[in-house]
């Protein structure tokens, strides 16, 4: 069980590289396709100069090429994730499994009948053009499986010695070979399985999709999930597959929350029967419900932190706590400050859940309809101020009742049950090192603090967690290790720590990776 809970921590963290580049093309996407749009143009007249059009057109198609190709950035991200041996042979070996999919898949469809030659009705039998060839859209999950199968190919035959006579053909190259070979057979029972499990997330939709509760249960289980890096995978889930949902647009089916978002957003736009229908509900899953947690909640739990910090500390806590509030605000990364109060008191985190579920729901009555996926503040000026008919408004009274909860209710708890959240510490870390960016000396640092070179088995990372595997926990030094600036330190599971370093994160993994080597 145990191994089984840490494979699907690592699956979890693979999707981060693909969903990490989808954010900030989609940004450059959104910001050239809404600059435009006909209504904005109308209201600024600069933006309709043949030069500007053209530019920001360009632009657009650039960024699009990206999002059209999403499987194609799942098969390598996943591929690089989930194997422990030659991340490189893998991700080589992702693209050969998938290209080699499709086109099995085409074969299959058209020995059996099944090709679909109208291309108006292409979409409606779930097919369509991928890299040039006519096959079944199986989306992020075709990519998924590819990766995973190239993954397991390399740990498993990366280092092979085939007969002599074909021993050229060993090691390495036969990596990318047998995930070849793989695909094939597998690539003739995907479409039958794909068919059967669209019918199963079919029906287990209502749940997250409900119109009257179903966004309120989505972000509960999305907060719930978050310590075991898991909230990656049905974020995934809902996003781009059909447990999202199918949106018919115009006669075409979009499947997913995020390709329909996609349309609505920035093809159809505001004004259209599309933004009328679709827009509140597919934005509730997205940049809206984030922004509920990005934009008022954490800086609500910040300023109840501070309020409540020991007199003595409050210098030093207003430095931490406005760092990990900004981190939120600005970058949509929220488990700097989830973590400093889940580590110490698992049962306000999952109030905590519960709040931003609850508090959420009115989300499905107001209308409100304000893009992206990141729900930062860049989010809400872009798409909720300079968009028409976004109801920015209501997000902003509603985000101040938020604010308001979870203030008195984090205030309360806090001092109700003496929780060391930030600032009461009885002995606070010293974060000069993290401050002054001195990630060398942080990385020796945290070597020691885990047990030395020989109690670390292997060192990764997600966007805010340090997260190793070790042989002992009990040789974990947690008062040397708090000295590195960390906000967090957490054991899941026996011989695995995460140490929360927030969006320095990176730099930390890179200087230890360095240090382990010398």
């Amino acid at each position: 069980m145990a191994d089984f809970k840490k494979g699907i921590q690592t699956f979890g963290r693979s999707l981060l590289l693909p969903i990490a580049v989808l954010a900030p093309v989609g940004m450059i996407m959104g910001i050239a396709n809404a600059l435009t749009q006909k209504y904005l143009t109308e209201k600024a007249p600069w933006l309709g100069n043949d030069i500007v059009q053209e530019v920001l057109t360009s632009l657009g198609t650039i960024a699009q090429v990206v999002f059209d190709n999403i499987p194609l950035l799942f098969a390598m991200g996943v591929a690089y994730g989930m194997c422990k041996r030659d991340k490189g042979i893998a991700v080589f070996s992702s693209v050969v499994g998938y290209l080699t999919m499709q086109m099995v898949m085409n074969i299959y469809l058209i020995v059996t009948g099944s090709l679909v030659k109208d291309p108006d009705l292409m979409r409606a039998a779930g097919q369509g053009l991928v890299l040039g060839v006519q096959t079944v859209r199986l989306e992020a999950a075709g990519g998924i499986i590819a990766g995973l199968l190239a993954a397991y190919c390399c740990d498993k035959w990366g280092a092979i010695e085939l007969p002599l006579a074909f021993a050229f053909f060993g090691g390495k190259k036969f990596v990318a070979i047998a995930t070849f070979l793989l695909m094939i057979p597998l690539g003739f029972v995907l479409p039958i399985v794909w068919g059967l499990f669209t019918k199963v997330l079919i029906f287990i939709s209502p749940i997250f999709m409900n119109d009257t509760f179903g966004v309120g249960l989505y972000w509960m289980a999305h907060r719930l999930c978050i310590p075991f890096g898991l909230h990656h995978v049905l974020a995934s889930v809902v996003r781009f597959t059909e447990a999202g949902g199918t949106y018919m647009i115009n006669g075409q089916p979009f499947v997913g929350i995020l390709p329909a978002a996609n349309e609505v957003l920035f093809n159809q736009g505001p004004g259209s029967q599309a933004w009328t229908d679709y827009g509140p509900k597919l934005f509730g899953y997205l940049g809206t419900g984030q922004m509920l947690t990005t934009l008022f909640r954490i800086p609500a739990i910040g300023l109840a932190m501070y309020h409540t910090a020991f007199k003595e500390n409050k210098q030093i806590a207003k430095a931490a706590i406005l760092t990990v509030v900004l981190t939120a605000f600005l970058g949509n990364i929220t488990e700097p400050i989830e973590f400093s109060f889940l580590f110490i008191a698992p049962g306000l985190f999952i109030l905590y859940a519960g709040l931003c579920g609850l508090l959420a729901i009115p989300l499905q009555f107001l209308h409100i309809s304000i893009g992206y996926i990141r729900g930062t503040i860049f989010d809400f000026g872009i798409f909720g101020l300079l968009y028409d008919d976004t109801n920015w408004i209501n997000l902003v009274l509603l985000g101040l009742v938020n604010s308001v909860v979870f203030y008195f209710v984090f205030r309360f708890v806090i001092t109700k049950w003496q929780l060391e959240t930030l600032g009461r510490e009885k002995a606070m870390g010293d974060r000069t090192l993290l401050m002054e960016k001195r990630y060398d000396d942080i990385a020796e640092l945290v070597i020691i603090a885990l047990g030395g070179k020989e109690n670390i088995k292997n060192v990764d990372n997600c966007v805010s967690r340090l997260r190793v595997d070790l042989v002992d926990n009990d040789k974990v030094n947690q008062d040397l290790l708090k000295d590195t600036g960390t906000s967090g330190i957490f054991f899941p599971q026996a011989g695995h720590i995460h140490v929360v370093f927030g969006p320095y994160v990176e730099f930390v993994r890179n200087a230890v990776d360095t240090h382990m080597k010398k």
